[in-house]
């Protein structure tokens, strides 16, 4: 492997790497200098480190930023064939979206109680209401609607530190789904089939954050025949209906796009992560919590120089991903994170660590190009996974990650902008029309139990 980058460094540079500026040389300079400072401090805070690991990523680092100075005149590329096609497609003019108009129990009255609900990475629910009642898809005549829409909140009863309490959640969209079959004729006709719901939960309509009680309570039987909106992507899993739009957590647009660094800066750092590796109150043994991954990743790369990672959050967290070229995304409680809504925005190429989860928009985003996914038992050559892609597939992912497409779709833009996260959710909506006519029952027919699930869901709310 190092004979392999040596031999790249001295290799003769194309004729597009001659022209490399004093900015570009400097930047590669910034990098050695960035990349010896920290073995520096992270070798007296930590001891000895394998030298050959250490000048594997050196010469890593600097390969890649001569590729990129290299390429200078191609900051991004548009994603080719069908991905890129569906990336951009303009949902408006093929569906219409009937908006119900509830008590506001159901959703704003959440959200005067605790305003927390629209900056936690929950807030899609919120958000995707408020897009729909000003889109051109909505329509105020039902009879013309291709798909119904319930605007309930079940993210937005808070605990102290801000998450999401799901025990009441079944109730209340029991709740909603009664009102919506009793004031109009729609639901009743289908049985939801031409409804979906935004279900942002950490396991979605299985309502509860600890997996072993959602897949034992499975998906609320009234959505059984309804379309989901959700975070959780996980293939063959329970919590996961067949049909599912899954969608990127919130991540607040305005906060990251304020803290662009120029990029022209350095990539000095290989892997970044910051969050828990352990979950010490709820998993003192670290087996459970992330299946053990985030434990194997800190036992075997904690004294690293090359991984920069910690439990730490600093002030310069949304900068140092700028900075680092690939960025950590392993499962926690669930699969899904913020994190990777931020490697994109911020092009720092994610190593998604969770085995069998489903990406968000993944017809449309080539998360096989732009990422890099590690299974879970073999965190602890992560490593030796990393250093062996070469250079010239990291700039082909950060060329792909810089494309603006990739970037809007991840965001919930306020306002909403085209093709971003809200207008994916509809393409995923159109692409399922027409409706299959056998959804349509017969007057009186009922297909649904309403007395299905757990005695406390059937409690009225």
């Amino acid at each position: 492997m190092v004979v392999g980058f040596l031999l790249l460094l001295l290799m003769p540079s194309s004729r597009s790497a001659t022209s490399i500026s004093v900015v570009d040389r400097n930047v590669v300079v910034g990098e050695m200098g960035d990349m010896l400072q920290l073995r520096k401090r992270r070798r007296r805070r930590r001891g000895h480190v394998s030298l050959l690991t250490c000048v594997v990523g050196f010469l890593f680092l600097c390969q890649v930023s001569r590729l990129a100075a290299a390429a200078v005149l191609h900051r991004h590329q548009r994603i080719s064939g069908s991905a890129g096609d569906v990336l951009e497609d303009n949902p408006v003019g093929r569906l219409k979206v009937f908006v119900y108009e509830l008590p506001s129990k159901y959703n704003k009255d959440w959200l005067e109680k605790d305003p927390r609900c629209l900056t936690h990475m929950f807030a899609a629910e919120e958000f995707v209401h408020d897009f729909l009642l000003t889109s051109p898809v909505r329509t105020h005549n039902p009879k013309e609607a291709d798909w119904f829409y319930t605007p309930v909140y079940t993210t937005c009863d808070l605990m102290p530190n801000g998450l999401p309490l799901p025990f009441k959640s079944p109730r209340i969209m029991r709740s909603a789904i009664s009102y919506i079959s009793t004031h109009w004729p729609y639901w009743n006709r289908t049985e939801g089939a031409d409804h979906f719901f935004v279900v942002p939960h950490d396991f979605g309509a299985c309502f509860h954050y600890q997996e072993e009680k959602a897949i034992e309570r499975g998906v609320l039987p009234l959505l059984k025949h309804a379309t989901l909106v959700q975070t959780f992507g996980q293939n063959h899993h329970v919590c996961l209906k067949e049909g599912s739009i899954v969608v990127p957590p919130y991540a607040p647009p305005e906060k990251m796009q304020s803290r662009f660094i120029p990029p022209n800066t350095p990539r000095s750092i290989f892997v970044y992560f910051r969050g828990l590796f352990y979950d010490v109150g709820n998993d003192p043994e670290g087996g459970y919590y992330a299946r053990g991954a985030r434990a194997a990743v800190w036992e075997n790369f904690k004294d690293n120089p090359l991984f920069d990672i910690s439990t730490q959050h600093p002030s310069t967290y949304y900068e140092d991903m700028q900075r680092a070229i690939f960025c950590l995304c392993p499962l926690g409680w669930a699969p899904w994170s913020p994190r990777l809504v931020e490697g994109v925005i911020f092009g720092c190429i994610p190593v998604i660590i969770a085995d069998d989860i489903v990406l968000p928009f993944a017809d449309a985003i080539p998360w096989e190009k732009i990422g890099v996914f590690v299974a879970e038992k073999d965190v602890p050559n992560l490593d030796k996974i990393l250093s062996s892609i070469s250079p010239e597939q990291v700039l082909e992912k950060q060329r792909l990650l810089a494309n603006p497409a990739m970037k809007q779709a991840m965001l919930f833009s306020q306002p909403a902008l085209p093709g971003d996260a809200f207008h994916q959710i509809l393409n995923g909506l159109a692409r399922k029309l027409p409706h299959d006519p056998h959804i349509y029952l017969e007057p009186g027919q009922m297909v649904l139990n309403w007395t299905e699930g757990p005695v406390g869901d059937l409690k009225p709310w």
